[in-house]
């Protein structure tokens, strides 16, 4: 009797990027584009069978990923070039592999990461070339960009987030270590907002830049967002600003990023 011998399958980390504009976000849904359902069916083209992939955490519907990481088990059928190219030539020009490379047996995309970065993209004014891909602040006045960084900056003294959560989520934890929290200006019509974190609650940052614009704007105090931070309450003029200017920017591994 002989046996099929399956190929030896090795872990590899896959780098890429994506404009989530035209996707539910990240993880695979029922009957909805996915970033993850695409690799996954690309992948599965690829070696003929079903493969699947763990990706370094989830991106709400719209949302886009300039360095994004996730992982899987694959026989070396191709050189991690080849895949890279097949790979590129199979998916949507939305969808940008960087490239792949083989990692030990244990390494994890998700709980890996050491700490995950954002930016929120706001302008001023109105461009075609970037409808997707940045928040156009459309109503009267600018919002006071030094007040706004006082309320970026105040969260970094607090280690719970449940303000910046959203509404029925199903977190074990509120805990949050924010190491970045700022505003900076790219030009005077385009503002960006920079947070890093070892992790994030669903919804946080929009909450959070929402925040950070109502406090420029002078329709809430800093004591206000102090009060609810200390008290861990929800905001009372919560603003979950539009998915389109937001991206995963950055992520570390102890064993990567140098």
């Amino acid at each position: 009797m002989f046996l099929s011998l399956q190929p030896m399958k090795k872990r590899f980390f896959i780098n890429l990027a994506y404009n989530g504009a035209d996707y539910c976000g990240w993880q695979i849904q029922p009957n909805d584009p996915t970033i993850q359902e695409s690799i996954q069916t690309a992948l599965s083209t690829l070696y003929n069978s079903e493969v699947k992939i763990v990706g370094c955490g989830r991106t709400d519907t719209g949302v886009h990923a300039s360095d994004y990481y996730a992982h899987v088990d694959l026989p070396e059928l191709f050189t991690v070039k080849n895949l890279t190219y097949k790979l590129n030539n199979m998916l949507p020009k939305s969808i940008a592999i960087k490239q792949v490379f083989p990692v030990a047996a244990e390494a994890h995309t998700r709980f890996d990461a050491t700490s995950r970065s954002y930016v929120y993209k706001m302008c001023f004014f109105k461009d075609p070339f970037s409808i997707k891909t940045i928040y156009k602040y459309d109503q009267s006045g600018r919002p006071d960009f030094d007040l706004m960084n006082k309320a970026a900056a105040l969260l970094l003294d607090y280690k719970e987030f449940f303000p910046f959560c959203k509404t029925h989520a199903d977190n074990d934890t509120y805990k949050c270590s924010l190491s970045v929290s700022e505003w900076v200006k790219i030009s005077d019509d385009e503002w960006h907002y920079k947070v890093t974190s070892d992790r994030f609650l669903r919804g946080m940052v929009r909450m959070i830049v929402g925040m950070t614009l109502n406090v420029g704007l002078g329709r809430m105090e800093l004591e206000e967002v102090q009060a609810a931070m200390q008290n861990q309450t929800r905001l009372i003029r919560a603003w979950s600003v539009p998915a389109n200017g937001l991206f995963l920017d950055d992520i570390t591994y102890p064993y990567l990023n140098g």
